[in-house]
């Protein structure tokens, strides 16, 4: 069996990937990685293959035709959007993606995009080492003040494992937890169900982890996002596009909300020009990578359940 890894830059070194040489080697077979892969080295790349692992790299049409031997698609990642699964259903090639594995991860981060929103680590760390504290006459700096999240309405745009970790996590601040049910399902939780109207225009903080669908696309655009306290932070780190991202750029420079802390964008990486790097005021939003879902715990767990579904697949 002969199984062969797209893009393994985008799980790091951290992660152990000897157990799928040892699976394609019990199995008369090869395991090659590729850090990266273009789109016409897909192809190409997996002439021979039984099994291809991607994360990104996509699986259209056009390759599947092109690789007769292909038997089994791992995504290393929950969103299966980069495979064309009608053509892969046709030739009857199972696809197999992992879920649940960031949970934790993600959640983590989402407090720290927030905590760093809300009590401006940077500002005051930047305060003490430029000397201007040791300057100072009294023993405290006051210049950012800050609040706390006990006694707040958080409001979390779909209520999945991570958003009920996200929940735990805030009623352990002190907050007040609502939620709005994207898909409609409902949730014997202990928290409030609302609608969308209600939570932005109740909340002071919106913490979106929601995954993209048709019903989710531009969910929050300059219309929902003008409903906002103008004290309220957002958090979106589901997927880019169910924010729009040149209104919510325009919001945040008009004071519509307080500010925003952000881990994914529509396109991945963001062009040079794109609406969040030509604010006006810069400091109310923060940036990261689409970091969330990378703890090292995580990535680890992601790649052993690749493995278990390539076990399951051939039935050992």
């Amino acid at each position: 069996m002969n199984i062969v890894f797209l893009d393994a830059r985008t799980v790091g070194t951290e992660p152990d990937l000897t157990p799928f040489e040892q699976l394609a080697t019990e199995r008369g077979g090869t395991f090659v990685t590729y850090p990266d892969t273009a789109p016409d080295q897909t192809a190409d790349r997996l002439q021979g293959a039984d099994v291809v692992i991607t994360n990104k790299v996509k699986i259209t049409r056009d390759v599947l035709a092109a690789c007769p031997d292909l038997k089994l698609i791992c995504v290393s990642a929950t969103g299966t959007n980069n495979v064309d699964m009608a053509a892969a259903a046709e030739r009857k090639i199972p696809v197999k993606n992992v879920s649940g594995y960031s949970t934790h991860s993600v959640a983590q981060v989402t407090f720290t995009l927030l905590l760093s929103l809300m009590n401006s680590p940077a500002y005051y760390d930047q305060y003490v080492k430029s000397g201007a504290y040791s300057r100072e006459t009294i023993f405290t700096h006051l210049g950012r003040p800050f609040q706390e999240l006990n006694g707040m309405q958080f409001g979390i745009i779909g209520l999945g494992a991570i958003g009920r970790q996200v929940a735990q996590i805030a009623t352990a601040f002190g907050a007040t937890v609502v939620y709005f049910s994207a898909s409609g399902r409902t949730y014997d939780v202990p928290y409030r169900a609302v609608s969308l109207d209600e939570l932005l225009g109740t909340s002071d903080v919106v913490s979106v982890h929601a995954p993209l669908t048709e019903k989710t696309n531009n969910l929050l655009t300059y219309n929902e996002l003008s409903q906002m306290k103008p004290t309220a932070l957002l958090l979106l780190l589901s997927r880019g596009g169910m924010v729009n991202e040149a209104d919510l750029a325009r919001a945040l420079d008009e004071g519509k909300l307080a500010g925003a802390g952000v881990d994914v964008f529509g396109q991945e990486p963001p062009a040079a020009d794109h609406p969040y790097l030509t604010m006006t005021h810069p400091e109310r939003i923060i940036l990261a990578p689409h970091i969330a879902w990378s703890s090292v715990e995580a990535r680890k767990t992601l790649m052993n359940r690749v493995a278990d579904n390539i076990r399951e697949f051939t039935g050992k």
